[in-house]
């Protein structure tokens, strides 16, 4: 902090000095101003343009620019306000270097935390988000830099995957008194928490489940009354509900809060601030996630244009010092060291990571049938888990599972592809169903084998849509460099482990894809190209996922649990299902109560006699639906044309072989067409509302 400001003080006396327009009434009026302003708007104001870069302006003495005005003002008042600012600011850190490998993690990298803001880290798998966490909570110390942190200041962090004692109860594992013996109002502390969270004091930590294990974690952190809480990745394992309380928990949070996630409805909803680690540097944005991507836009392409003037200023240097003699003379000495240091700072550019390069390598197609559930229940136990449900999945249905944690998904999941036999009713599976699944707890990843050994065992290929490639190049598309694909399994961090079990995935045939929660730790640029690809995939896509933004992108119908084993099918995505969902039943007041019972019945059938408001067809199956009758007109004028070389009869005589051909045709262009008026009757009900 201290070599914070006696930075900002020579930086704006020099500049005062060097224009004396400075030193006029404006400083005492600024000053007298700002006096009374918060602390925290004040140190904002000065971080913000203390961000800037200053060159020498070339104006005269007596008009100096705006910016620098401000510039060299704020900085005289912070300095002249020392103590102010050390109470605003929780952490700072300061030229701080920290590598783990080949390239630094963090490069010289500037950060400061205040009191109040919720910044959202964001980056790409493996940059390093997790490694600052420690460097802020003090798990781990810097290669180099400094760390200052104001006096008392508490910290508490909840992990990636919180490790919990299993044989502990709820109350044990929050309550933590080996942490303070003397904090004696701890326990009422605790209750309270768990009664706020809906937490089991008495049951054991074994026995729960990921998203209860996640707020249990919330609570131990809770309880520490932190004045900056740390969070990794907060929302895998939550449920919707469990992610709007810790939304309006965040909202109301009078500390600091440092959040990593991917999930951008979260980020939109609760952060301040925006920073990004790229490439070893952290860069700082204003505002929520939707606010960054217009300015990311914008400054990646001012990073773009700026090197490629560096690189033709270095290529023209490039070639002038090959002319030779006129480059060694003494005179052009300082244009050699110049060269020489344009090459040192291209040398130690560091390029942007590319995108994953996704592909899916699709089997044989289905049937028009993929499953078939009629009047299916289960129940284990006391627990009913699906109650007389029915429904039908077709080839090209992008389906959302939603339901809190414990609802039964998973074991839906597998009523639906057969895995599990059902207590009461029928299943049927289609033809031809070829089946990969994407594992939320990453349990086919074995720890101890390489990356080469996961992606294919035994040999050195693989053959994704009928292109065979090597499986050096395979892991390349998903940013695995060669150097680590001989690495073990358990030295890839969480977003890595999810980019392998994708390559795993999709280097597998297959027409129908299960993906149990895989957006959890997957970088938002992975998230956008998975979107994609989804979205023109031709086969069957079944997701269970708690990404709302990924679920209004991909999904084109949902299946929502309402209770008691009870599933519904809805038409759209998440913001559909809300939409339609049944509003939850409000508590009778005392005057509804008093009333007759028949009158109150008689507005509970006029309630129920109301059709629930239909939603629109998303745009994907609009443009489908709009293309079908061409296709079914292109592929009738096909049928006539073969149906007219049938007539002709020498054709029996001459030519049997391409009779059998043509009959081939027809029978294949036949079945093409059941399938397309099947599917603009589908689509036409959906768009209708009336299925």
């Amino acid at each position: 902090m201290a070599l914070f400001l006696n930075r900002a003080r020579r930086r704006g006396r020099t500049a005062v000095s060097r224009y004396p327009a400075l030193w006029g009434p404006d400083l005492p009026r600024w000053i007298r101003i700002h006096r009374d302003r918060p602390t925290r708007l004040a140190v904002r104001i000065l971080l913000q343009v203390a961000a800037l870069s200053p060159r020498t302006p070339r104006s005269p003495p007596n008009e100096p620019p705006t910016f620098l005005r401000q510039y060299a003002l704020i900085h005289l008042y912070a300095a002249e306000k020392t103590d102010y600012m050390a109470l605003a600011t929780l952490i700072t850190l300061t030229d701080i270097q920290l590598a783990y490998g080949h390239h630094p993690l963090l490069d010289h990298a500037d950060f400061a935390i205040q009191a109040g803001e919720r910044i959202g880290l964001i980056g790409r798998n493996g940059a390093g988000k997790s490694s600052l966490l420690r460097l802020l909570d003090g798990r781990t110390v810097p290669d180099d830099g400094d760390i200052a942190r104001s006096s008392g200041l508490r910290v508490a962090t909840v992990e990636q995957e919180p490790e919990l004692d299993e044989n502990a109860t709820v109350y044990d594992v929050v309550c933590n008194v080996e942490d303070d013996h003397e904090d004696w109002q701890r326990p009422s502390r605790v209750r309270a928490m768990l009664e706020k969270l809906g937490l089991p004091a008495d049951v054991q930590i074994a026995g729960l489940s990921g998203g209860t294990r996640k707020r249990v974690a919330l609570a131990r952190a809770l309880v520490e009354e932190p004045d900056l809480l740390l969070l990794d990745e907060p929302t895998n394992h939550l449920d919707f509900e469990g992610i709007a309380w810790l939304e309006e928990m965040l909202r109301g949070w009078r500390g600091a809060a440092v959040i990593i996630t991917h999930d951008r409805r979260f980020l939109d909803a609760v952060t301040t601030r925006i920073v990004e680690l790229d490439r070893g540097r952290l860069l700082s944005f204003p505002g929520n996630f939707s606010q960054w991507q217009e300015r990311k836009a914008q400054w990646l392409e001012s990073e773009r244009l700026e090197q490629a003037r560096f690189d033709k200023l270095l290529a023209q240097e490039e070639v002038w010092i090959r002319k030779g003699v006129e480059a060694r003379r003494t005179r052009n000495e300082g244009r050699v060291r110049r060269l020489e240091s344009l090459r040192v700072q291209r040398a130690e550019r560091r390029e942007r990571i590319g995108d994953v390069s996704l592909a899916l390598a699709e089997g044989q197609r289905s049937g028009k049938l993929v499953a078939e559930l009629e009047h299916v229940g289960k129940t284990f136990g006391d627990k009913i888990v699906v109650n007389d449900y029915t429904t039908t999945i077709l080839r090209g249905d992008r389906i959302g599972i939603i339901g809190p944690n414990g609802a039964g998904k998973t074991t839906l999941l597998k009523l639906i592809l057969g895995e599990m036999q059902p207590d009461t009713g029928t299943t049927r599976l289609g033809t031809n169903v070829a089946v990969a699944y994407f594992d939320q707890m990453r349990a086919q990843l074995d720890e101890e084998a390489s990356l080469v050994d996961i992606i294919s065992p035994g040999s050195e290929w693989v053959e994704i849509g009928g292109t065979r490639k090597h499986v050096m190049t395979y892991l390349g598309d998903f940013l695995f460099s060669p150097a680590r694909a001989g690495s073990p399994v358990r030295s890839l961090s969480g977003g890595e482990r999810a980019r392998l079990l994708l390559a795993r995935l999709f280097a597998r045939p297959a027409n129908v894809l299960v993906l149990d929660e895989p957006t959890n730790d997957l970088d938002i640029e992975t998230l956008e190209l998975l979107e994609e690809l989804l979205q023109e995939y031709a086969g069957t896509v079944l997701l269970v996922s708690h990404d709302r933004a990924f679920l209004n992108n991909v999904v084109t119908q949902t299946i929502a649990y309402e209770g008691n084993g009870r599933w519904r099918d809805y038409v759209g995505g998440y913001d559909e299902w809300v939409a339609q969902r049944p509003a939850p039943a409000a508590p009778p007041s005392d005057e509804e109560a008093a009333k007759p019972v028949d009158e109150s019945a008689a507005r509970a059938k006029v309630a129920r006699a109301k059709p629930a408001k239909a939603s629109k067809i998303n745009a994907w199956d609009l443009r489908e639906l709009e293309g079908l009758p061409d296709a079914i007109a292109t592929l009738e004028a096909k049928q006539v044309e073969l149906a007219g070389k049938l007539a002709d009869g020498s054709l029996y005589r001459e030519a049997p072989a391409e009779v059998d051909r043509i009959n081939g045709e027809l029978a294949k262009l036949e079945s093409e067409l059941e399938e397309k008026f099947a599917r603009w009757e589908l689509l036409e009900a959906r768009r209708d509302g009336t299925l």
